[in-house]
């Protein structure tokens, strides 16, 4: 086992990747630590326990894969985004985004969904769907938001159920339905609750020809495949990458045209992986010590 300066250096390593600041401290830490109201979610609710674990990790990849199939959500990214400039700015403000929802109070939560929809508010244009027809969209259109919902929330589980190891309490309903919440303030009301309300939803846009790949599809996916993250952790991510792949459903990672590893050899080996950086880490998270002191702070966890 690490000592605890060992762990202390890679954790600041890690943390630094993930919120793109050099010093290790998530900016939004603050933001998650204060506040005199609880949030969304305790310690004992489902999204908390799925979002606090490492198969995050896997299932933000997988996430990005299933976006890019819709075309409108690819327009956005295309046409908006900086991601190719910027891919840990990027990162950085989507895991912003998922840790406070999941972690701060009911006033930090407001706050950042005030933020993702001024971001949204510039997020407009025009793209093609299947049928050859000119669409305009924006991305706080219902149906582009309810597509970048299911693709987290099924990754989300999905990469939970294969990769990580702590029980989701209540199931799968339970996180489904518990998730929901996150994206109410975001202009989203009417989501799956369930597992099979989610299969349901996901099979009707595969279904109804709205999913595509195409030229633009394929640069964004070649992109995800190699983000120029630092040479030191690429062969763990090829390895992520790969577990995000073979947890795709079939007709997704058809679609995308993937090459799907043996599953038989990339999920233990993705598990073995995800346990060893927890344990050369450390298990202390600042950002969910920063809630679990707020909720304590506040009476409404622990003693």
């Amino acid at each position: 086992m690490p000592n605890n300066r060992v762990q202390e250096f890679f954790s600041k390593r890690f943390r630094s990747l993930l919120s793109n600041e050099p010093s290790g401290t998530p900016p939004w830490l603050e933001t998650i630590a204060r506040g005199e109201t609880g949030g969304l979610y305790l310690p004992s609710d489902a999204p908390w326990v799925v979002h606090r674990d490492f198969g995050t990790l896997v299932g933000g990849i997988r996430a990005l894969l299933m976006q890019a199939l819709h075309p409108g959500t690819l327009a956005g990214v295309a046409q908006h985004s900086r991601y190719e400039q910027d891919a840990l700015g990027r990162l950085a403000g989507t895991i912003r985004w998922l840790t406070v929802t999941t972690f701060g109070s009911h006033e930090a939560v407001a706050g950042e969904a005030s933020r993702v929809n001024r971001l949204h508010d510039r997020v407009k244009g025009q793209y093609q769907n299947n049928s050859g027809k000119e669409l305009e969209y924006r991305a706080k259109d219902v149906d582009l938001l309810l597509w970048v919902h299911i693709a987290f929330t099924d990754s989300f589980l999905t990469c939970h159920q294969k990769f990580a190891w702590r029980e989701i309490p209540g199931g799968a309903d339970a996180y489904i339905d518990q998730w929901s919440k996150s994206v109410e303030p975001l202009g989203l009301a009417n989501t799956p609750h369930s597992q099979a309300q989610l299969d349901e939803e996901i099979a009707r846009f595969t279904n109804q020809n709205i999913l595509r790949s195409d030229e633009t599809t394929q640069k964004v996916i070649g992109f995800i495949r190699n983000p120029g993250l630092p040479v030191a952790v690429m062969p763990i991510y090829k390895l992520l990458f790969a577990a995000a792949v073979v947890s795709l459903r079939p007709e997704h990672s058809k679609m995308l045209n993937l090459k799907v590893l043996p599953a038989w050899l990339v999920i233990p080996l993705t598990r073995l992986t995800l346990r060893a950086i927890q344990v050369i880490i450390g298990p202390d998270s600042p950002i969910e010590d920063g809630a679990l002191l707020r909720l304590r702070r506040l009476g409404l966890w622990g003693n």
